[in-house]
This record gives structure tokens, sequence and C-alpha cells, in this order.
């Protein structure tokens, strides 16, 4: 019997995550690296709070997260979220859903806000340009 698959994406600023979570033995990979050896602290310890929160579930699935664009943040929230949703998905339980909700809705919902593109013949998306003839 083949082993059920789930595929999902969570997106942050300009980062987005996809996450391929199979049954397995809990080894969570990001762009080939296992979670214990990414990136700053504080990122492993965002993404590990999905994690935390799911217990048991998280325990017997592997999960691989490719994620790219934006900075460390908001890979970090983008990865937190695809996991989150990979489990709910992977588990079908409205109970963990409720618990990822009232925890950070973000976690199952993605966040669409970024930040604001830069004008043209401009310094910063909203600084008016300086005048020099006073």
């Amino acid at each position: 019997m083949a082993s059920k698959t789930v595929h999902v994406s969570g997106r942050r600023k300009r980062a987005i995550a996809r996450a391929t979570l199979t049954e397995g033995n809990g080894a969570i990979r990001i762009n080939h690296q296992l979670l214990d050896t990414y990136g700053p602290k504080m990122a492993r310890l965002m993404i590990q709070e999905p994690l935390s929160i799911a217990g048991d579930y998280a325990k017997n699935v592997n999960i691989n997260i490719n994620v790219i664009g934006g900075g460390w943040h908001a890979q970090a929230e983008a990865a937190r979220g695809c996991i989150a949703k990979a489990l709910v998905e992977f588990t079908k339980n409205k109970q963990l859903r409720q618990t990822f909700l009232q925890y950070d809705r973000h976690l199952i919902v993605d966040d669409s806000r970024h930040g604001e593109v830069s004008k043209p013949n401009d310094s910063k998306p909203r600084s008016a340009r300086q005048k020099s003839y006073r």
C-alpha cells in the first residue's frame, strides 16, 4: 500500500514555502537541511511551534519544506504555517485545526501583507524626494 502524501504551501511577505508531508519517523528538513541545524535559533523556535502544539501527530511524519524569497524571518513564518496546514490536512482533525487557530490564526491563514514597492526615481516607498533649491 502506498503511503499517504500531502502537499501544501504557505506564504508570508515575499517568502513562499512548499511542504511535502509523508508518513515517517519525525524528520523535518528545510531546503534539504535538518531543522536542528537550520538558520538562526529564533527561526528554529518559530518553526517548532506547530510541531509542539500538534504533539504526537508530528512524531510519525516526515516533512520536507522548500522555502524561497524574503528574509529569514518571513521564511520561518511561511514554513511554520506550511507545517501547520500540512498536519491538519494529513490528520483531518478539526480539533487540531481549532487549536492552531486559537494559538495563532496565521498558522492556518496566510498573511497577505508585504512591504510596499519603492517608487521610480525615489529613495523609499513613502518618503518624498528632497528639494535642494531653498
